[in-house]
């Protein structure tokens, strides 16, 4: 079973959206299996990380403004804006799909693990995420 949901973004950051997939893993009917998750864009990613404490998505974002700053004047790609090549390298330092084990049809998820769509770009995006589980 498959589905493509749509996370709207106001900018850079990171957006939760467990619920979104713990709905269509409940409504799949798969009592185990495997939810893969991928992005169809190369200017954002995907991470598993800790819901609890908003401190943590800040911390990230800035670890990430940080070692990928906007201003590095050796690259070649611009055409899209000070941010579109960072934001491909920031994608390609993190990932564009996830795995995640589902038992008695629910995500395998650890207590203060959430998924995000990291948004890597300054401008609003709206991002397509496949949501597949497998037997």
């Amino acid at each position: 079973m498959q589905t493509e949901i749509t996370i709207e973004t106001s900018g850079q950051g990171l957006y939760e959206f467990t619920r979104e997939a713990e709905r269509f893993v409940t409504g799949a009917g798969v009592e185990t299996g495997i939810l893969t998750i991928f992005v169809r864009h190369t200017s954002c990613s995907m991470l598993i990380q800790e819901n609890a404490d908003p401190d943590v998505q800040r911390d990230l974002h800035e670890f990430f403004a940080r070692i990928v700053p906007e201003n590095m004047e050796w690259l070649r790609h611009t055409q899209e804006g000070p941010d579109d090549m960072p934001a491909h390298i920031k994608a390609a330092m993190t990932q564009v799909s996830l795995s995640i084990p589902v038992a008695r049809s629910s995500m395998l998820l650890g207590t203060w693990q959430g998924i995000y769509l990291f948004e890597h770009r300054r401008a609003p995006h709206s991002r397509k995420v496949v949501l597949h589980i497998s037997p």
